[in-house]
């Protein structure tokens, strides 16, 4: 009798490939590896997205994709890891509905299948193959599993109803903002020049 099965090696390569895609976006949000923006170009991005405060809501992205992902890999804190990644997801999948379903005209396909896949291997365990069951499943009890995704699906609500009262509350007026009004507008230096030309 072996110690593991085909569940548990399906499992682990579930987890570690799930949790490097995530620990990758994760990295370049934090640390700008990969191409990535790091934590200034992220908070800019978060911001342009409407998520504030940008730089909170970077490193909570940041965290969630790259340490979530990192404990899927390693099969540790699994309930956690997957409902800290799949909160995540849920804050993209926020931007990317308006674009509908398919990735391939901008959509939220992707992130909400990262997401379903980190929930479901959060709640199914990471099985035997994992620091989980080393360690006896110390942080893999149910009463975790249920915190941990009532807490994070709680947190995302908050977090993406935050942003749909940003992105639908109306722009500062010129006044206060000390913007000029558009009748007051300096023409364009060109237009001199054309006026020379006739």
């Amino acid at each position: 009798m072996t110690a593991f099965n085909r569940r548990d090696l399906g499992l682990l390569v579930l987890r570690v490939g799930t949790g490097a895609v995530l620990a990758a976006h994760g990295a370049q949000k934090l640390f700008g590896w990969f191409g990535g923006g790091g934590i200034e170009g992220t908070t800019k991005a978060m911001e342009a997205m409407g998520f504030r405060p940008g730089r909170e809501s970077a490193i909570a992205a940041g965290l969630g994709e790259a340490g979530g992902g990192a404990l899927l890999a390693l099969g540790l804190a699994t309930p956690a890891a997957g409902a800290a990644a799949a909160g995540a997801m849920a804050g993209a999948v926020s931007v990317h509905a308006p674009s509908g379903f398919f990735a391939m005209s901008g959509g939220y396909e992707y992130p909400a299948f990262l997401g379903f896949t980190a929930a479901a291997i959060g709640v199914t365990g990471a099985g035997r193959l994992s620091l989980d069951h080393a360690t006896g499943h110390v942080l893999d009890r149910p009463w975790v599993v249920a915190t941990a995704f009532i807490g994070t699906a709680l947190a995302a609500a908050a977090v993406v109803g935050r942003r749909a009262e940003a992105i639908g509350a109306p722009l500062p007026d010129a006044d206060s903002s000390g913007a000029a009004e558009p009748d007051d507008e300096p023409e364009p230096e060109h237009t001199g020049a054309r006026e020379r030309e006739s």
